[in-house]
């Protein structure tokens, strides 16, 4: 008969690792969202991985989930796999928020589209720009790196130590502020082109006031917007690799301060 004390060692090995790993592809965007992956397969992602990394780990601790300290740990390892992902979620949130500072600037803030990742409506553009940032995630490697860095945090943070530390929680709150500087950088050019423009229309009008400003301005900036747009696609790639690039940074730096 076997004792119950080998019966939770034997779920403990994979039931430890499967709360870390799914949490993260929950929250990564790449994972999580509905549009690219379904909650079924999410689901054996998370299992396929948990089964392959089992392996490599040390001794699970023998610890009851239901119990007071097992429910502390779940709460420590999804906390943990949260964060990661939650990270990956701000690097795309920037690309995101650069697009819908462009709609507003050339006057599509109306034209808004359902985002699968977070439920709400955003404008097209920040809908196209985050399709496009999604695709050069993949392309990059991405999502290879994050499965690294999710298999590497097991070797960091071994299951059953204490979960993140205050200086990990603070790294993560200063990578917030990151969205912000690195929507501002990719939306900068755009937003001063488009700025511009209106501008001249503005020196236009009071110059000539009998032009309708409101029949030739809104059709002229929402041409030269797109035309922008295109124009500025090829340095979205440099910019979104260094986002991306200190996003992992900002991982792997959760994990060991």
């Amino acid at each position: 008969m076997i004792a119950s004390t080998e019966i939770t060692a034997m779920v403990g090995v994979y039931f430890w690792p499967f709360i870390r790993i799914s949490a993260m592809l929950m929250a990564a965007p790449m994972f999580g969202a509905r549009n690219i992956i379904f909650s079924a397969h999410r689901l054996g992602l998370a299992l396929l991985l948990t089964i392959m990394v089992s392996p490599l780990l040390g001794s699970m601790p023998l610890l009851d989930p239901l119990s007071s300290q097992g429910l502390v740990l779940i709460f420590n390892q999804f906390l943990i796999g949260f964060a990661m992902g939650f990270i990956l979620q701000m690097a795309m949130g920037a690309l995101s928020m650069a697009g819908q500072s462009i709609a507003m600037t050339m006057g599509l803030g109306f034209a808004q589209s359902v985002d699968p990742v977070t439920g709400v409506s955003v404008p097209v553009i920040g809908k196209f720009y985050l399709v496009i940032g999604t695709l050069l995630f993949f392309m990059l490697n991405g999502h290879l790196m994050a499965i690294q860095i999710l298999v590497e945090s097991f070797t960091l943070i071994p299951i059953g130590e204490k979960g993140l530390t205050n200086s990990g929680f603070m790294t993560l709150i200063l990578w917030g502020t990151q969205m912000y500087v690195g929507s501002l950088l990719i939306a900068l050019p755009c937003m001063v082109s488009i700025t511009l423009i209106n501008i001249a229309f503005g020196v236009m009008t009071r110059s000539a006031p009998q032009m309708n400003i409101f029949a030739v301005g809104f059709p002229t900036t929402l041409f030269a917007g797109v035309i922008i747009v295109m124009l500025t696609l090829p340095g979205l790639l440099p910019r979104f690799t260094d986002i991306l690039m200190q996003a992992f940074v900002t991982m792997h730096k959760v994990l060991v301060i």
